[in-house]
């Protein structure tokens, strides 16, 4: 048995690699064309194109290595069948359900792959794709109204709720056109501050550049009760962690699994709307489980008779099942938001019908063919 764990481990892992290079070569060709379209604005290289393709590559594999996993095992299982090698296996003592722990601990070894890349490798190359992109643009934008945050702490006046809007970050990642508003216990507008510039020190404290303060003492605005002022600099102590500020202002792929959960926890105590995160959140913890999956819908393929079709069949079969899961990924995300379904549940959803697939296909193939 350990002869043919390692031959067909080594089939395995040697198909996907394969078709994740082809893949790899494939995204890295378009990522680079888009790239191209950039240089010759200020600040864009041929040399930035090309960084900026290679930093997506971390990005692309983590998102196309369950579709590899699919396609690779199924060409493995395929050819093996062909070659009558799985029959030969068979009548040697291989029996499904052994067949099926095999490609279970091949697909948890991807799994684990799809894991250190999807919260190690991806968060911190999409940063630095981030950061490149608004040094070379001199800046980036967080939509067209920017990102809130709000906090609640006690102060020695009391209760106080903040509200805080960040534009977006220049090019050396600091944030920019920071606006603070601030209300006490009753709701009424206290204070205000707007700062040109600013960024989270290591204890939480906002170090804020170019401020201008405008408070209102009595909580009531009106021209005789305003004090304005304006100052070079200003500490601002806060709960909002360097954490959270990066989840409001940086796209979703720079998250890892962790910060995911804390941010959407933080946005539940602060009664913010949290059910984007927490989708994103029991999708990014469950995509690995997918190569399990996906292994799991190959295996079929090595009980189909020589003639049922050739590889590149069965390959092309492959490829539209690997289609299908990303769209029905893709698609229950966004229903599920809509609809307000339970995020475990919208996340879960697309594994669990591809994984009764395959059970459903795998039975029926080895009762019946």
């Amino acid at each position: 048995m350990k002869t043919v764990r390692r031959m067909l481990y080594r089939d395995v892992v040697a198909s996907v690699s394969f078709v994740a290079l082809a893949f790899l070569s494939l995204s890295f060709f378009i990522d680079f064309v888009d790239e191209l379209q950039k240089v010759g604005r200020p600040g864009f290289t041929l040399w930035a194109a090309v960084f900026g393709a290679t930093l997506e590559l971390p990005g692309n594999l983590y998102e196309l290595l369950p579709i590899a996993v699919l396609i690779g095992t199924i060409y493995s299982m395929a050819r093996l069948a062909q070659s009558s090698e799985f029959t030969i296996l068979r009548t040697g003592g291989l029996s499904p359900m052994r067949a099926l722990r095999l490609l279970a601990v091949l697909g948890l070894f991807f799994s684990a792959i799809t894991f250190a890349l999807g919260d190690y490798v991806v968060p911190f190359t999409e940063r630095q794709t981030v950061l490149l992109k608004a040094a070379l643009s001199g800046g980036r934008k967080v939509g067209p109204t920017g990102a809130w945050l709000k906090e609640r702490r006690e102060t020695p006046q009391g209760e106080r709720s903040y509200s805080v809007n960040v534009a977006g970050i220049d090019g050396r990642g600091r944030l920019v056109g920071i606006r603070i508003f601030e209300f006490d216990g009753d709701g009424r507008h206290v204070s205000r501050l707007s700062a040109k510039q600013g960024f989270v020190g290591a204890d939480d404290v906002w170090l804020l550049e170019e401020v201008e303060r405008t408070v209102w003492p009595t909580g009531a605005p009106g021209p005789d009760r305003v004090q304005h002022e304006t100052l070079a600099e200003l500490r601002w102590p806060s709960t909002l962690s360097a954490g959270v500020v990066s989840a409001a202002v940086l796209p979703l792929k720079t998250m890892s699994t962790t910060e995911l959960w804390r941010y959407s926890m933080h946005l539940s105590d602060q009664e913010q709307a949290a059910q984007r995160y927490e989708i994103q959140f029991w999708k990014k913890a469950l995509y690995p489980l997918a190569c399990i999956v996906l292994t799991a819908l190959a295996l079929p393929f090595a009980y189909l008779h020589a003639r049922a079709g050739g590889i590149s069949l069965k390959v092309f079969g492959g490829i539209m099942l690997g289609i299908s899961f990303v769209l029905l990924n893709n698609v229950a995300g966004h229903i599920g938001l809509l609809r307000g379904w339970t995020p475990w549940l919208v996340a879960a959803m697309p594994g669990m019908v591809f994984l009764l697939i395959s059970l459903a296909a795998f039975g029926w193939l080895v009762r019946y063919r």
